[in-house]
Order: C-alpha cells, then sequence, then structure tokens
C-alpha cells in the first residue's frame, strides 16, 4: 500500500486526448439536446432558462422529466423524486469507480464526478476492469458531452423544428449500444458480474412489483452496496500498473 494519502497521478495532457476520444459520441448528444431545448420553449420554459438548465443541471432524461411536469404550478416534491429516480444510477456507477476516486482528494474527487454521465462512466469502468486507473476521461470526456448537450440546446431553443424527433432517425439506440459495447469489452472478474446481476434481479423485481421508476432506484442501491461492501473488501488483485504512468 503506498504511504502517500492520495497515490493518484493525476495526467493533464491525457483529459485532452480522453475529450477527442468521445467527441464521436458527442455529436449524437447533440442532436438530443436540441430536442430538448424545443422540447423546453414547446413547454413555456425561457430561452435563458432552458439553457441555464443544461449548463448547471447536465442530466438529459432528468431534464426531460421536469420539463414534462413544468406548468404554471410545479409540484416541487413529486418532481424531486422522479429526478431522484432518474438519476439514481450514479449510486452505483459512484461505487464501481470508487476504488480510483478514493485516491484524490476529497474535492477533487466531488469535483470529477459533477463531469460524471453514462458515457465516461462506461469508458473509465472498462479501462479500470483492464487494469488502468482513467479519471481523465471523467473530466475530458465529461467536457465534450457538456458542451455538446449546450450547443445543443442553444440549437433546439433558437433553431427549433430542425431535429423534432430523434427516436425516429434511431438515434436513442446509439448510446444504448455504445453503452452496451463498453459493458461487454473488457475483462470481467466473477464478483463484478454477481453485482450486475445483484442489480439486474433488484431492479426487475421492482419493477414488477413496485410504483414505477422505483425499480432505478432499487437496482442502483442493490447493485451500489455489492459493489461498495463486497467488491472494494473482497478484491485480491489490483490493477496492474498504468503503462503510460
Amino acid at each position: 500500500m503506498s504511504a502517500t494519502p492520495y497515490p493518484y497521478q493525476w495526467q493533464p495532457a491525457r483529459v485532452r486526448a480522453e475529450f477527442f476520444r468521445l467527441l464521436p459520441i458527442s455529436l449524437f448528444v447533440v442532436a438530443f439536446g436540441a430536442a430538448f431545448g424545443l422540447a423546453a420553449v414547446q413547454e413555456g420554459l425561457e430561452p435563458l432558462q432552458a439553457l441555464l438548465m443544461s449548463v448547471t443541471v447536465f442530466a438529459g432524461a432528468s431534464q426531460f422529466a421536469a420539463v414534462d411536469m413544468w406548468g404554471t404550478e410545479v409540484s416541487l416534491v413529486p418532481l424531486l423524486a422522479v429526478v431522484f429516480a432518474i438519476n439514481s444510477r450514479h449510486l452505483l456507477m459512484g461505487a464501481s469507480l470508487y476504488p480510483v476516486l478514493r485516491e484524490l482528494p476529497p474535492v477533487k474527487r466531488y469535483g470529477v464526478l459533477l463531469l460524471l454521465t453514462d458515457a465516461n462512466w462506461a469508458v473509465a469502468a472498462q479501462d479500470y476492469q483492464n487494469g488502468r486507473k482513467n479519471l481523465e476521461v471523467i473530466v475530458g470526456g465529461g467536457l465534450v458531452l457538456w458542451l455538446a448537450w449546450v450547443i445543443g440546446t442553444i440549437l433546439g431553443v433558437y433553431f427549433g423544428g430542425l431535429l423534432k424527433d430523434p427516436q425516429a432517425l434511431g438515434l436513442d439506440m446509439v448510446l444504448g449500444c455504445f453503452l452496451l459495447a463498453m459493458a461487454l469489452g473488457g475483462k470481467k472478474s466473477p464478483r463484478t458480474l454477481v453485482a450486475w446481476g445483484v442489480a439486474s434481479a433488484a431492479a426487475l423485481a421492482a419493477w414488477r412489483w413496485l410504483p414505477p421508476n422505483i425499480h432505478v432506484v432499487v437496482g442502483a442501491l442493490a447493485g451500489g452496496v455489492v459493489g461498495f461492501f463486497w467488491l472494494e473488501t473482497g478484491r485480491v488483485a489490483k490493477p496492474r500498473p498504468d503503462p503510460e504512468a
């Protein structure tokens, strides 16, 4: 074990490389940002409000849900519950990256997580499974995805109608296919597969017997608990040193 409290060696040059690594997938994010911008103004949000939401929130599914519930009177508690349910997957995502994140000082650790999305998490998780600690992809990849989301929102707000229905072009499947490829690629330990299995089983059971959207919370919590209390405490082999370090 390293004697230093925060042994992760941050490589700023790699942030730029990871920015361009996720640039192709960000082009599809622009399309959904445009769809959100159009939906937001159609539901009564001012253009500046829609832009501020994308700049500060940066959570596509949650923003669409908030827009759907928007009106002259917004019920705050139901809105918070829906947003939490949609974003609860971050519990599992954060737990899966905890072995690397804990090597950062708290300020940097939580700063990095502000840019965590499904896409850059999938890349970081796969790299870690392959023995490479890569938090730079969270920052570099997160930045390009955030810029794409904001640019898309601007296009949707001010040039609405250019892309009203991304699903009609099959764009809604792009990110799902990307995440599936990341999940299936690389080496997976039996413990990791067990965590995925527990999360999936819990989510399916909750989807079958509990109210709508609760399955997201249940699956994330179940997988997160396994990842935090079993994967890390039972780890017998540490990741191989990063050859680029």
